[in-house]
């Protein structure tokens, strides 16, 4: 098993995402459930992000996933939160509630618990959408504790944002 990325390697990503969209002129959102922010965190933690980053949305109950990005009650209760579906509601409805042109959305079970025979611990979907309407929604497996597993996801987040600079 790889080793899950540390913060210097996190805070490098981050970096280097900063300064393209500062050179693109976008602005980017988070809509994020099991990484409670840290997608946030991480590109914040650049100095001068302001110039890149809109904002940050953490839905972590359904409740929340409906009122502050706009998943469909429906959506939820046939596919559940960690679902293609939803993580692509979660996309588009950080673009539709932000001001900025690029978003990333995450959702996942992180452990210990909450996993099943159909989506374990590990599973996590992630999407990342352009206001101009590109969509891309990528399941994965990660391994690992609870830590690695989010640490695996916002790198994969922040991986998944490059092709669209």
């Amino acid at each position: 098993m790889d080793q899950a990325p540390d913060d210097d390697t996190l805070r490098q990503l981050a970096a280097s995402l900063g300064e393209r969209l500062r050179a693109e002129r976008d602005m980017l959102v988070t809509a994020e459930s099991c990484t409670g922010g840290w997608i946030a965190k991480a590109m914040t933690d650049v100095a001068g992000s302001s110039e890149w980053f809109d904002c940050g949305m953490v839905a972590y109950s359904y409740e929340a996933k409906q009122a502050l990005l706009g998943v469909r009650p429906g959506t939820l209760e046939e596919h559940g939160a960690v679902s293609r579906e939803t993580a692509v509601e979660m996309v588009s409805g950080a673009l539709v509630h932000s001001g900025a042109t690029l978003a990333v959305a995450v959702t996942g079970i992180a452990g210990p618990g909450g996993g099943t025979a159909e989506k374990p611990v590990g599973t996590v979907w992630i999407a990342w959408k352009r206001r101009a309407g590109y969509t891309h929604a990528e399941l994965f497996h990660f391994e690992g504790d609870r830590d690695a597993v989010r640490r695996r996801t916002v790198m994969a987040a922040l991986k998944g944002l490059e092709p669209l600079l």
